[in-house]
C-alpha cells in the first residue's frame, strides 16, 4: 500500500511544532484536524470503501486544514473573508512548497487530495462541476467528516473564540435569515455577526451527503447542544433563532426517514 499513514501522522506533528501550541486556536485546529482523520477514516469503512480509499480519506482529513496555520501566524483570525482562503493556502503550502511529499512518496493520489480540499470549504453549490467520480467520492467525505466535527467544536469550545463578545447581544441579518430557509445556502459575504455566523452554522445541516454522518449528528445531539448555548437578550431576534434551530431539526428528521 502507498500510503504510510503512521507517518503521516507523524509528519502532522512535526509539521505543528512550528506553531505555538499555547495558543487555544492553535490547540483548538490541531484537535479538529485529527478528529477530522479519524471522522474521515469511519466514514469511509462504513461506505465499505477499499483500504486504499480508508487510508487516503484519513489522510486528506489530516491534511484539509493545513493552510489554517499559516492563516493564524499571519492574520490572527480562522475568517477567510477578513483574511485568505485557507483551503488555496493549504494547497500552496502543500503543493507550491511541496511539503505533499513529507505525507506520501507517490504522486498519484496528488491530484484527488488537491481537489478535495480545494472543494472542502465549498459552498455545495460552487463545487467544481468537473470531478471524476474518485474525486467526488473523496470530496464528499471530506466535507462530512469536517462539518461533523465542527459540530463538535460548536457544542464544546469557548463561545467567544467561535463567535467573539456579546454575541447575544447581536440581531441576525434579515439575508442571512431569508437564506437559510428560502435558499437553503448561506452566502457569507452576507455575515455581519457572530449570529449571523451560528445561523450559517446550522445550514449545515443542508450540506451532508451520506445518512451516517446525518445519524451520527442526531445521535449527538448537536443542534441542540449548539442552541442551548445561546440566552439572546432581543425577543424577536431569540424568536427567530428558535425557528431557524426548529426547522434544521426537523430537515435533519425528514431527511433520515426519506
Amino acid at each position: 500500500m502507498s500510503i504510510n499513514i503512521k507517518k503521516a501522522k507523524e509528519e502532522f506533528k512535526n509539521y505543528v511544532k512550528n506553531y505555538n501550541p499555547e495558543d487555544p486556536k492553535i490547540a483548538l485546529k490541531i484537535a479538529h484536524i485529527q478528529r477530522v482523520s479519524q471522522k474521515a477514516k469511519e466514514l469511509a469503512e462504513n461506505l465499505k470503501l477499499s483500504d486504499e480509499d480508508i487510508e487516503l480519506a484519513e489522510l486528506i482529513g489530516l491534511l484539509h486544514d493545513i493552510g489554517r496555520f499559516e492563516q493564524l501566524k499571519i492574520y490572527n483570525t480562522f475568517i477567510d473573508q477578513k483574511s485568505i482562503n485557507h483551503a488555496k493556502q493549504g494547497i500552496k503550502v502543500l503543493f507550491e512548497d511541496n511539503l505533499i511529499r513529507d505525507f506520501v512518496q507517490e504522486d498519484k493520489y496528488d491530484n484527488i487530495i488537491r481537489k478535495a480540499i480545494l472543494n472542502h470549504n465549498k459552498g455545495f453549490l460552487d463545487i467544481d462541476k468537473d470531478l471524476n467520480e474518485k474525486e467526488l467520492l473523496h470530496t464528499k467525505i471530506i466535507r462530512d467528516a469536517d462539518k461533523w466535527d465542527i459540530f463538535y467544536v460548536l457544542s464544546n469550545e469557548k463561545m467567544s473564540i467561535l463567535y467573539g463578545e456579546n454575541i447575544n447581544k447581536q440581531t441576525i441579518n434579515k439575508e442571512i435569515y431569508r437564506e437559510f430557509f428560502e435558499d437553503r445556502n448561506i452566502n457569507y459575504k452576507n455575515i455581519n455577526s457572530g449570529l449571523d455566523l451560528a445561523i450559517a452554522h446550522f445550514a449545515y445541516v443542508y450540506d451532508f451527503n451520506y445518512k451516517f454522518t446525518l445519524e451520527k449528528i442526531k445521535s449527538e445531539k448537536v443542534l441542540t447542544n449548539l442552541y442551548s448555548r445561546f440566552n439572546i437578550d432581543d425577543s424577536k431576534t431569540s424568536e427567530e433563532f428558535n425557528n431557524v434551530y426548529n426547522y434544521a431539526k426537523e430537515y435533519l428528521n425528514n431527511q433520515l426517514i426519506s
